[in-house]
């Protein structure tokens, strides 16, 4: 049956159509005989009106077609389509009133009246008895796919309405969560509570649900969609009418705040001056030149008016990005910019690089520095951390580099991570250095100053907590905080580096500058601000209509509650008042190659417990994981 339905043409429809209309204009006809109390009989009256049957049959095919009603698919079958419906059956009535005034029989007023009404509710019926046919068939043959419509305001309303004749999707049932809302029927379907879903699919076999509540925040949809999902539901959400119209942008993309927004004070704003004139004219080497903080090095050091500046980077994509930048904002200059794409644990390359290009100022930033992954991969940690710190600065030391600056961390201060043991390496061994000049490669003794700068968490670095808590917003959350109690200093990356330059200008060699981050910052309370400052609410027991929830997920393996910036409680003021120097303990330079010894062996042994051994060893303050200890 369904084959013929489908087989059938355009032409072929309505000309089906317009002989149903006009077989039910006698049937309608003989029904309004029926109804009224006539004085002679049904059937002698449609005898009488045998003659102009034909006639007024004829007309009404004409005015109908003329109309284009026989056209109408039975999809479209709406309000305009019966207003064409009204008029024929009007048209007929008219027809058959004044066929039966000049040629008879004569019939009273209300006879033409029933028959009229009766042809136009015949015609609507027969069509409303088809399409519901069709659709019966449609279903049948092509069994439909059960939804639940989340959302029972008028756009959910209208989307059932419109399912409701669609061949494919079959509305089982609205899900809202407004109570006043549950326990309805809107448009012939019930309005359920959420809890209710996972019953509703296993008994009704749905696996898709429609949101419709597109001027819901995005936080809520996001919710409402992991829950589903997490059902084992399909989710696809309507777009708002504003979205439609191109008033607002079907994708909502969130702005993120500024980081520098989030600071718990003011951030200084640092002029290089007088510190600006020990890389003025120089050539200038930017280890790890992609990172953030290596990006902003070479920026500023270009406002120093270098002579060249190598940019040397592991990352192709973060050595093009920064290579694109400084191309375009260096037209016009004379300072040369050259990319190298490499690893400073390479000694010929390093080597060669700095013999090339006669490198007079190395600003040291390369490293591995997430602790969580580098505590999950010591030894590719150490290697890069500590023997390219070795590698870089004994041949800037060799080839008579005039500075030699380390970027270090508050981690490297009594670490309980590898990452911070491994920054704590590199201190040790550049401060070796420092206490002996590095030679020349014609065996005179150098000049080398070699110095570090720790300092904190610098904002809206990569793989920090602001641009991690934004990432998580735009999910919908949840914000992920390790544990309530939780600080970290923080810092812009601009005022960072302005604060790195001029320390590496002041340095006189063997320094351990501190920068001044102001007061530690509680990383949950930065979390609620990040939230607010989306524009959304906190999700908490306090609030359960919130918007994003903080889910504490315990400290991550080698994370501290607080990080500390120096070994030592005495600190010496500098030229500058953000500025502070620390004069800590060093090993001697026996102790020094005694610990890169060991740490070689078991980098190459692939010694992982070994490693950590050597770290207990010579790194003060470290202790070594319960778990590690147990195997060792």
């Amino acid at each position: 049956m369904l084959k013929f339905v489908e087989a059938l043409t355009r032409q072929q429809k309505a000309t089906i159509f317009l002989v149903l209309d006009l077989l039910l204009l006698p049937v309608a006809l003989l029904f309004a005989f029926v109804l009224q109390d006539m004085p002679v009989s049904t059937m002698v009256l449609m005898g009488q009106m045998l003659p102009v049957l034909p006639y007024i049959i004829v007309l009404t095919a004409a005015l109908s077609y003329w109309l284009g009603l026989p056209q109408v698919q039975l999809i479209a079958y709406e309000r305009h389509a019966v207003g064409q419906t009204a008029i024929v059956a009007i048209s007929a009535a008219a027809l058959e009133a004044s066929a039966c005034a000049v040629f008879g029989p004569e019939l009273p007023p209300g006879v033409h009246v029933v028959f009229g009404l009766s042809y136009l509710l015949m015609m609507v019926a027969v069509r409303t008895v088809m399409l519901q046919v069709v659709l019966a068939l449609y279903r049948r043959a092509r069994p439909r796919s059960r939804v639940l419509i989340y959302g029972a305001g008028n756009t959910g309303t209208q989307l059932a309405q419109a399912l409701k004749t669609h061949d494919g999707i079959d509305p089982v049932a609205f899900v809202d969560d407004n109570k006043s809302l549950q326990g309805l029927t809107l448009v012939g379907l019930p309005v359920c509570a959420p809890a209710r879903i996972s019953e509703m699919v296993q008994s009704r076999g749905i696996r898709r649900v429609l949101l419709a509540m597109p001027s819901q925040s995005q936080p809520k949809q996001a919710q409402i969609i992991q829950r589903m999902q997490k059902l084992g539901l399909e989710v696809q959400a309507l777009p708002s009418f504003a979205q439609l119209t191109g008033e607002e942008a079907l994708v909502d993309k969130l702005t993120p705040v500024p980081p520098q927004n989030f600071l718990s004070r003011d951030a200084c704003d640092v002029p290089l001056q007088v510190a600006a004139g020990s890389y003025a004219g120089r050539v200038v080497l930017v280890s790890g030149a992609g990172g953030s903080i290596g990006s902003e090095l070479c920026r500023q050091i270009v406002a120093c008016q270098p002579t060249k500046l190598v940019l040397y980077e592991l990352s192709e994509l973060a050595l093009y990005t920064i290579h694109q930048e400084l191309c375009q904002r260096l037209e016009g200059t004379d300072i040369e910019l050259v990319p190298v794409l490499g690893s400073v644990t390479d000694p010929r390359q390093v080597r060669r690089v700095l013999e090339r290009h006669q490198v007079q100022v190395v600003l040291h930033a390369a490293a591995y520095k997430h602790v969580p992954l580098v505590e999950a991969n010591p030894l590719p940690g150490l290697a890069n951390n500590v023997f390219g710190t070795q590698t870089l600065a004994r041949a800037a030391a060799e080839f008579g580099v005039e500075r030699f600056i380390l970027i270090s961390s508050d981690k490297a201060v009594r670490p309980t991570n590898v990452m911070g043991a491994s920054k704590r390496m590199a201190e040790l061994i550049v401060q070796d250095l420092a206490t002996r000049c590095g030679l020349h490669s014609d065996g005179t003794v150098g000049d080398t100053i070699f110095t570090m700068v720790r300092f904190g968490n610098v904002l809206g670095s990569s793989g920090s907590v602001i641009p991690l808590f934004q990432e998580q917003i735009s999910r919908g959350g949840p914000v992920t905080v390790t544990d309530p109690r939780v600080k970290r200093y923080f810092m812009t990356i601009r005022e960072a580096v302005q604060l790195v330059l001029q320390a590496g200008a002041e340095a006189e060699g063997g320094e351990v500058f501190v920068l001044d981050m102001g007061e530690p910052v509680s990383i949950l309370r930065l979390a609620r601000q990040v939230i607010e400052s989306a524009g959304y609410t906190v999700r908490d027991d306090a609030h359960p209509e919130g918007d994003i929830a903080i889910d504490l997920i315990g400290l991550r393996p080698g994370e501290k509650l607080e990080e500390e910036l120096t070994l030592s409680t005495e600190l010496a003021s500098t030229g500058h008042p953000k500025i502070f120097c620390a004069r800590e303990a060093v090993l001697s330079e026996i102790e020094v190659a005694a610990l890169l010894r060991a740490l070689r062996q078991a980098v190459a042994a692939g010694d992982d417990e070994g490693a950590r051994r050597v770290i207990v060893r010579w790194v003060e303050g470290y202790v070594q994981p319960l778990a590690d200890r147990k195997t060792s």
